[in-house]
């Protein structure tokens, strides 16, 4: 979590936009992302460069290739002692370099940054802001992600939209648990600042490292490999920019509400997601509903549901292809409502493919913008069944406070949770004391498709234990003694 120290950072970052003329939140969010994209180029860089040193091997510039582009840099930015020609620099040249650093004009960073606009006014401005970035801990992505995160509360869009960032030990537990494989093509339909995508990458460059040498490969990684949408410009721009710092600035990502259909929308682009893609990873917004007219027709036909979270289940169901498996976040009440939608979508999941577990979350995981209990729903899309069994998983702690303040602690059940789902076959001995289990999909069914975990667990007895009763009687004898003594005390002293 963001320390006090950083917040203050962030808070005189954003007065300093603020006192100049910067007042609208989504530009503060841009501007300041710009910046700081720019500086984790040139970190980039360096750390590239002292790679080459080490090895002994001379290195080529992939970033800032050109001598004048070296000048770019945001070191040698923070070194130049003239505000007012780094502030020209700006101006004249470096912003419009930014703008364009992917030559493929078909690529999702080109598309979503060709209309971003240098808004910063002045030069003292600019000298301000920098400084406060240039002050900032930008280690790594846990860090990066806690500033989007604490910019975003500032924004106001996690109470607005139901945005707020998934904490990196989930995504990095939930890609784990999908296990992305070379071939396959992942898709988050609400992906933010692009967490699971990126997450996927580092996956993909540790287990499947010698990959990276073979060259079909690489082009599926570049170009088939990563799909994502969100319908939030501003948050587009920051996946972009977080893709391309990853090696995803080819990827497939688009501005697109995956629930709607507009007007002029044709039959051909209604399907175009139809059974895509072979893995979802996806936290999408839980809160709001749609009317019927808002919403793809051909998700209405898996159910005929107002509320989000159903129909993102829906379009999870309807974009996967035969095989392909989804590891998503869903409400709560998800798991256990009896009205007639969401028992319609459990059915279509357990009954009409196979649904493989639920990881039930503590509520405090979203914490501090929502205490809405949660699960992590795993399943595959087959279209005939084949659910047979269900895990599932009592997470009681996630390596954080549960509280606001969401700091590190000891208790942790993710690598637990990791080490089991590994290791299934282990669990058929686990009984309805443990914090997992599985459960037969008859006895589902008869509980009416629910899938919360307290349906299921079972409190183990423990009898009461009394003391003998000679016991009793001495303490009743002790009692009336030191009562007789108090009442004579009492009697003294009248």
């Amino acid at each position: 979590m963001i320390t006090t120290e950083q917040r203050s950072k962030v808070d005189k970052i954003w007065l300093d936009f603020h006192s100049n003329g910067i007042a609208i939140p989504s530009d503060v969010m841009e501007q300041f992302n710009y910046l700081v994209f720019l500086r984790q180029l040139d970190e980039l860089e360096t750390k590239r460069e002292k790679r080459a040193r080490l090895a002994r091997e001379t290195y080529k510039p992939k970033v800032f290739v050109t001598e004048e582009e070296q000048d770019y840099r945001w070191h040698k930015l923070m070194a130049m002692s003239n505000t007012e020609d780094r502030f020209k620099l700006f101006q004249d040249k470096l912003f419009t370099w930014l703008i364009g650093l992917n030559a493929d004009e078909e690529s999702a960073y080109a598309r979503y940054m060709k209309d971003a606009v240098f808004k910063i006014p002045t030069a003292l401005a600019l000298e301000k802001i920098m400084q406060g970035i240039n002050e900032l801990e930008l280690n790594d992505e846990d860090s990066k992600g806690d500033l989007y995160e604490y910019m975003l509360s500032k924004m106001g869009a996690s109470k607005i939209n139901g945005q707020f960032r998934t904490p990196r030990q989930i995504i990095k537990m939930m890609v784990a648990i999908a296990a992305p494989q070379p071939t396959d093509i992942m898709v988050d339909p609400a992906m933010g600042s692009a967490g699971f995508p990126v997450a996927v990458s580092e996956y993909m460059h540790v287990k499947f490292k010698d990959s990276f040498y073979d060259e079909e490969f690489l082009r599926h990684y570049k170009y088939e490999m990563f799909h994502g949408f969100d319908n939030d410009t501003t948050m587009l721009r920051i996946g972009a920019m977080n893709m391309m710092l990853h090696g995803l600035g080819s990827a497939d990502i688009a501005y697109k509400n995956s629930l709607g259909v507009s007007k002029d929308d044709d039959k051909e682009k209604v399907d175009e997601d139809k059974d895509k893609y072979t893995l979802v990873l996806a936290n999408p917004p839980f809160k709001g509903t749609l009317d019927n007219a808002q919403v793809n027709p051909e998700l209405l036909k898996i159910t005929k549901s107002k509320h989000t979270e159903l129909l993102f289940l829906a379009w999870f169901l309807r974009s996967l292809s035969i095989g392909g498996r989804a590891v998503v976040i869903v409400p709560g009440g998800v798991t256990f409502r009896s009205e007639k939608d969401y028992l319609q979508i459990r059915k279509a999941i357990i009954d009409e493919n196979r649904l493989d577990a639920v990881i039930a979350m503590p509520s405090g995981v979203f914490q501090p913008y929502s205490g809405v209990s949660t699960a992590i729903l795993i399943f595959s899309k087959t279209g005939h069944g084949g659910t047979d069994k269900v895990w599932f998983y009592n997470m009681e702690a996630d390596g954080q406070s549960l509280d606001k303040k969401r700091v590190d602690v000891e208790e942790n059940d993710i690598p637990d949770i990791l080490q089991r789902w590994q290791n299934l076959e282990g669990e058929e001995e686990r009984t309805r004391y443990d914090k997992s289990f599985f459960v037969p999909v008859e006895e589902i069914r008869k509980k009416k498709y629910s899938l919360s975990f307290n349906n299921y667990m079972e409190i183990p007895y423990t009898p009461p234990t009394y003391k003998a009763t000679t016991e009793y009687f001495a303490e009743g004898d002790k009692l009336a003694k030191e009562l007789q003594e108090g009442l004579q005390k009492f009697k003294e002293m009248i």
